[in-house]
Parts: C-alpha cells; sequence; structure tokens
C-alpha cells in the first residue's frame, strides 16, 4: 500500500482506538475536526518538502479557518496523530511529533527561545515530542525542549524544560509526579492524567463502606 495512504488510514483508526465518542472510520472522516486539520496538514506538508511554502502556508491558513486547528506546515508528525476536540491547537513551524500522539483542544507547542546567548537566530523553536504522549487541554509545551516517550502532560500545565520519558507532570511550571518504568495502560488515559494510589485506595475504603451498609 502506498505509504501516505497508509499513514493516513493509521490517523483515521487512532480517532477510532482513542475516542469513545466516535462509533465507526465514517463518523471519524466526517465528524471529526482534528482529523480534518491533520489530513490538511499532511498535504499542506508535501508541499512545504516540495519547497511551495506559499502555497503550504495558505492551505494550512484555510485549515485554521475550517477547523480552528493551527499546524504549521513545517512542522514534523508521525503516525496515529489524534487531536480531539481541536479547537485552539497550535503546533509551530519547527515542532517534531513522534507516533500514537494524542493532543486535546487549547493545547500550544510553541516556541519561546528565538535566539541563542550570541543572538543567532536558533533553528529549533519548537519542542520535539516521543512516541506514546498524551497532552491534556489548555497545556502549553514551551520552546526547543524534548518531551520523553509515554509522558503524560496534565491539563493546563506550563512546560519549558525537558521532561524524561515514562512521567507524568502537572501545574503551571508543570513539575513531575510520576515517575516510573513505562507499563502499558489498560485503558487509554484522557487529559495525561491518571488516579494516584492514594486515590485508589480511598476508592477501594468507600466501596467497603457501601459494602457495609448495604
Amino acid at each position: 500500500m502506498n505509504q501516505k495512504y497508509k499513514l493516513i488510514l493509521q490517523d483515521i483508526q487512532a480517532i477510532i482506538d482513542r475516542d469513545p465518542a466516535t462509533r465507526s472510520k465514517a463518523e471519524a472522516v466526517i465528524c471529526s475536526s482534528g482529523l480534518h486539520a491533520i489530513l490538511i496538514y499532511r498535504l499542506s506538508h508535501w508541499l512545504w518538502r516540495k519547497k511551495f511554502h506559499l502555497t503550504a502556508r495558505i492551505i494550512s491558513q484555510i485549515a485554521r479557518f475550517l477547523t480552528g486547528i493551527e499546524i504549521h506546515p513545517g512542522a514534523q508528525i508521525g503516525y496515529g496523530f489524534m487531536i480531539d476536540h481541536g479547537m485552539g491547537v497550535v503546533i509551530g513551524e519547527t515542532t517534531k511529533i513522534g507516533n500514537n500522539v494524542t493532543l486535546y483542544h487549547d493545547v500550544t507547542l510553541g516556541g519561546r527561545k528565538f535566539y541563542d546567548e550570541n543572538g543567532k537566530k536558533l533553528e529549533k523553536r519548537h519542542p520535539t515530542l516521543g512516541n506514546n504522549v498524551t497532552i491534556g487541554s489548555g497545556a502549553q509545551i514551551l520552546g526547543p525542549i524534548t518531551i520523553g516517550d509515554n509522558v503524560k502532560v496534565g491539563s493546563n500545565a506550563i512546560v519549558i524544560k525537558d521532561i524524561p520519558a515514562d512521567s507524568t507532570v502537572v501545574n503551571a511550571p508543570a513539575y513531575i509526579v510520576v515517575k516510573k518504568a513505562h507499563e502499558p495502560a489498560k485503558n487509554f488515559c484522557a487529559y495525561g492524567i491518571e488516579p494516584e494510589e492514594s486515590d485508589k485506595k480511598e476508592t477501594k475504603i468507600k466501596k467497603t463502606e457501601n459494602k457495609r451498609k448495604i
């Protein structure tokens, strides 16, 4: 199968796998604004690589108008990419995104440092995301930093430093609350956060109390 069509099918499958509100591929193609933005990005990125920079930018602006999602055609995005809900997402020109990454609405992958200490303009101004990263709604990932594989970023976090693999970060500025060897999740974890052990214990206690009452 042609590689670009395989890539599109993987993007569609990502919607099916991670969005419980989408029940079929047809529904994903018709109703997912995040998927629409990604598909248009794939076209604009191809044009960008062919040096049709102005045409690529015009197409990306059309996608922004139609979907509320702005993806610069110069960004590099792997397979299985998903933007859920989508409105307000911004992805900068030198962003690099790995495979099977999920973004929620209002996420910014933006530039922070534009010049080095000698006043020279930086070529890499935006973040690099590893594989299997989840970015919660409203999070801001800023500057030429690296987010490792399997990282989860909580909603509204502001990340301005490198984050090692297999971590969960929250707050503004963001700090690590979970750091452990990666274990595949049994269920997809939305918004980049998962229950802490204390939360799980409290849930078990409440269940036990309810049984006693009955």
